[in-house]
């Protein structure tokens, strides 16, 4: 006769892998954003994915730790501290952004865009005034 399987083990196995699930989730989040903010060429760029790595990667991290204490008070405050989190890195994130904007920190968008003013003033191009070229 087959026995069944312990249902106390099977819990305990799915509440491993999910541990493992959420902690790996935000060590990989927050790699990717570690990443991006040594990459990214601005301020702006930057900002947004350094809110990222305290959202998401702190917010999955913070989540496998309140699975892992159970019902317990530690777990209460660590789903209070997630849901803080989730308040307030955007709204820091947003307050650099406004104060760099507000400040005249001009965003980078791409090598050729921003090449080529310099090229046109520099480029003698003929005009056209009343059929005649200058």
């Amino acid at each position: 006769m087959i026995e069944p399987i312990a249902l106390q083990s099977t819990v305990g196995t799915v509440r491993f892998w999910a541990i493992v699930l959420l902690l790996g989730l935000g060590v990989f989040f927050t790699l990717v954003s570690t990443v991006g903010v040594l990459r990214l060429p601005d301020i702006y760029a930057r900002a947004h994915t350094a809110s990222q790595t305290d959202t998401l990667g702190a917010g999955f991290a913070l989540a496998g730790v309140a699975v892992a204490f159970g019902w317990q008070h530690a777990a209460v405050y660590t789903v209070l501290l997630l849901f803080f989190v989730f308040i307030t890195n955007p709204t820091a994130a947003h307050a650099i952004a406004r104060s760099a904007a507000e400040t005249g920190v001009e965003p980078v968008l791409t090598e050729e865009n921003a090449a080529e003013p310099e090229a046109s003033a520099e480029r003698d191009v003929p005009t056209e005034t009343d059929g005649e070229t200058q």
